[in-house]
Parts: C-alpha cells; structure tokens; sequence
C-alpha cells in the first residue's frame, strides 16, 4: 500500500517538472530569442521615427516666445493658424491637387498596368521598358522645358498645370505597381470568366481589379503622396499666395514667423494630419496573400 501511495502522489511532481523543463526547453529556443530581438530593434526603429513627429506635435501645443503665457499647453497657436493666414486656402488647395492626380494614376494605371502582366508581346516589353527608363529620369531635368510649354500653354501658377506634372510623375511608377499586383493574380480565374461568357473587359473588371484592391489603395496612396510631398514643381509652376499648396505656403509661413515655433509646428501639423488619417482609415482594407490560393482545390 505504501508503495503504490508513494507512486501516486509523486506523479503529479513528476508531470509539473516535464511541464516546467518543457516550457525553459520552448523559451531557450533560438527562433524565441531571435523574434524577441526583432522585436527590439523594430521598437528602437519606432522610437526614432516618432520622436521627430511627437516633437512637432508637442511644439504646436506650446505658447509663443515672449507671448506671457504661463501655461505649457494651448491650442492658441491652432486658433491662430486658422483665422489669420491662408491655411485652409493652401489646405483645399492640396487635397484638391492629390485626390485628382491619385484619381487618375489609378484609373490610366489599372488597365495599363493589365497588359504590362498580361500580355508579352515585343512592343509591350518595348513600352515596359520606356517606363523603367523614364521612371529612372530625376524631375528636374524636366522642369525647365515643362516650364517654357506651359507658359505657352497659360498653364502657369494655375493647379490644373501641377496635376498635370504630378499624374504624369506618378503614372510610370503606378503602372509598375498595378502590373505586379496583376501578376500575383491566377489567370485560370479569367479563363473561367471567359467560358462562362465574359469578355475580356468584362473578366478584367469583374475578375482581376475586383480582386485588385491592396493593390489599388497602395497605388493611390503613392500617388498621393507624390502630389502631397511635392516642392519643387509646386515652386516653380505657381506664382499667386492663394494658388499654393501646402508644401509652399510652409515654407513661406517659415520665413515670415521663423522666431514663432508654435505657428509654425502647427502649419506642420496640419500638413502631417491628411496622410496620417489616409493611412489610418484604409489601413483595415490592405490584405496579404491576394487570390493566390484560389485555385488550391483543383
């Protein structure tokens, strides 16, 4: 009896020191140690990169120089920007600029993109590597002859010239993008389309940009950024304080308060905020993976 009490009681001991030198054995492991370092170095790369952005933001916040404030808190510098310059002007002027040319990359890039991937014929190699060659070109090579054209042209300080530029800056690099999300795409799915009676139209729209959403969303939001970020076609291209877009009137509203920090970190915060938000709001619509494994049962 003793002895099968003593064996009894000590198997739960026994189990509990399995568990225990299992889960040291899992922890001990290489790839544990390796994701946990990973780990660390992505948080110091974060770190890094908001500081910069968590100053700014901190800077907008705080009272002007010699302004008598006591408080280390105020939205006065907001109020400021908002009632008494042209923010808001330069603001629509922007968004008005990176929706439309984000707007038309896709819609020329999507299907110019379908027969980069789908077609390989000689002309469309030819014409695939007229884009590498022109997407390799610096802009500003472009800018001086740009300029001479549309003076002609009287597309001079005036936004329709800019988005003009920025779609065509925007278009070969978009086309690219499109062509590589197409390729990810099985084609046995068109095929499918066609014999059920779709044409060729009708399978790219229903079948293949239907599917294609990462792919548009990341094209459109590099074009955006193309026309957001822009500063030197804007300040050569437009001439009138009320026609400036937000990269300009920045650095004019620099010049004019470079002693008022405040002012102007906020100016800088309402150029960080449209991204930020863009970012924010489609980020739940990007997937990884595609429709690659659509066709895993047959």
């Amino acid at each position: 009896m003793s002895v099968l009490g003593t064996s009894s009681t000590g198997a739960p001991h026994a189990a509990d020191g399995a568990a225990a030198s299992t889960r040291k054995a899992r922890s001990a492991e290489p790839g544990q140690r390796g994701r946990w370092w990973r780990f660390a170095v992505l948080l110091v790369i974060a770190l890094v990169v908001l500081i910069p952005i968590l100053a700014v933001v901190g800077l907008s916040f705080r009272p002007a120089l010699g302004s008598g404030a006591n408080d280390s808190f105020t939205v006065e510098n907001y109020i400021t920007v908002f009632q008494q310059t042209d923010v808001l002007t330069w603001l629509r002027n922007s968004l008005l600029v990176t929706l439309v040319t984000a707007v038309v990359a896709v819609a020329v890039a999507a299907p110019a993109g379908y027969v980069l991937s789908r077609s390989r014929s000689r002309l469309v190699s030819g014409y695939s590597m007229l884009l590498f060659v022109m997407q390799s070109l610096p802009v500003v090579t472009a800018v001086i002859p740009l300029f001479i054209l549309f003076a002609k042209l009287g597309l001079v300080d005036r936004l329709v010239g800019v988005m003009i530029i920025y779609v065509a800056g925007a278009l070969s690099v978009a086309t690219w993008m499109m062509a590589a999300y197409y390729d990810s795409i099985p084609i046995a799915l068109e095929e499918a389309a066609w014999l059920d009676g779709a044409s060729l139209f009708g399978g790219f729209l229903r079948i293949v940009l239907r599917n294609s959403l990462p792919g548009v969303l990341s094209t459109a939001i590099f074009s955006f950024l193309v026309a957001w970020n822009d500063y030197l076609i804007a300040v050569v291209f437009l001439r009138s304080s009320w026609n400036y877009t937000l990269p300009i009137g920045l650095e004019t509203f620099f010049q004019q308060n470079a002693t008022n920090w405040g002012l102007v970190m906020a100016v800088a915060v309402v150029m960080m905020a449209p991204p930020i938000i863009l970012f924010a709001f489609l980020n739940k619509y990007f997937s990884v993976g595609g429709v690659g494994g659509a066709l895993a049962g047959r």
